[in-house]
């Protein structure tokens, strides 16, 4: 089980730029979904006329529930600058693979919950560290593409594009970079070393 939680208004401020189509997964709602805050700062966004349109899917993590879902919206997508995606980690890299040449943007940091964490087949895997790296990283998870879980960049290890932990495995920075270049975002690479604050990663505190 999981439960999202919404970034700081003043972080989601900062990604805006430009036109904006928001997403929000209620797959999850049942068990964390900062609904009314959410409601709350889109409808300031609308205020401000730079919304081209809001969806409210569920289960985001589901490629073929969501093509289907975004091909309704495609002339509000095609709109937009960027899309705001409130969900967990998970919805967050799977609609960024989907959506190769737009920038994705994370609104809310995922924590994990004890349970069963749900039937939907994933094709990407999120830590629920509270502290998503998403926005930095093109929408793929260092900790999760990184065998070493680096946040801060390549070790200098990987061979012709695979890892050296594990050699079937490509690396996870070298696919971060081919992202933020494909979206314009090489300069999110110049950001200071990011340090993890371990005290909101519930795995490493069981």
């Amino acid at each position: 089980m999981l439960m999202t939680q919404m970034k700081s208004k003043e972080t989601l401020e900062s990604l805006i730029g430009g036109k904006v189509f928001i997403i929000n997964c209620h797959g999850c709602k049942e068990v964390g979904f900062p609904e009314e805050e959410a409601a709350a700062f889109q409808k300031e966004l609308q205020d401000k006329g730079v919304v081209t349109g809001i969806l409210t899917t569920d289960y985001v993590c589901n490629p073929e529930n969501l093509e289907l879902r975004l091909s309704y919206q495609k002339d509000k997508i095609d709109a937009a600058d960027m899309i705001l995606l409130f969900s967990c980690g998970v919805g967050v890299q799977t609609l960024s693979a989907f959506l190769p040449n737009k920038k994705v943007y994370a609104a809310c940091d995922t924590y994990a919950l004890p349970g069963f964490q749900g039937v939907t087949p994933l094709e990407h895997d999120c830590k629920q560290c509270g502290e998503c790296f998403l926005n930095i990283t093109g929408g793929i998870c260092p900790l999760t593409a990184c065998s070493k879980s680096l946040v801060n960049g390549q070790c200098g290890g990987a061979k012709a594009g695979k890892c050296e932990v594990d050699p079937d495995m490509e690396c996870g920075w070298e696919r971060i970079y081919r992202r933020l270049a494909q979206v314009g975002r090489l300069d999110m690479l110049k950001c200071p070393v990011q340090v993890r604050n371990y005290a909101t990663d519930d795995e490493v505190n069981k």
